[in-house]
């Protein structure tokens, strides 16, 4: 049985990551299906591998964290606006 679950998690992981690579898809799907593909991962660990994989409310709060550290990249990244006084 747990062959079966593997074989379809897989099948979800490819579909959801085949659609992420279109050009026209709208954010908000875009960011549902990023966090689809870790829920699904998480789901194989959990098929796969009993007592180790983390809660839901863990896997959340663990892309929560990323997505932090990631705005945070982004922000010191970006150079700053450059404001010169002028004389009148």
């Amino acid at each position: 049985m747990s062959r079966l679950i593997l074989e379809q998690l897989n099948d979800a992981e490819s579909a959801l990551r085949e659609n992420l690579h279109r050009h026209d898809l709208d954010p908000t799907a875009r960011a549902h299906m990023e966090r689809a593909v870790a829920h699904v991962h998480e789901a194989y660990v959990a098929t796969n591998e009993i007592g180790k994989a983390r809660t839901v409310q863990r896997l959340v709060g663990d892309l929560e964290k990323v997505e932090r550290l990631v705005e945070k990249v982004r922000q010191r990244n970006q150079p700053e606006a450059i404001t010169k006084s002028i004389g009148v």
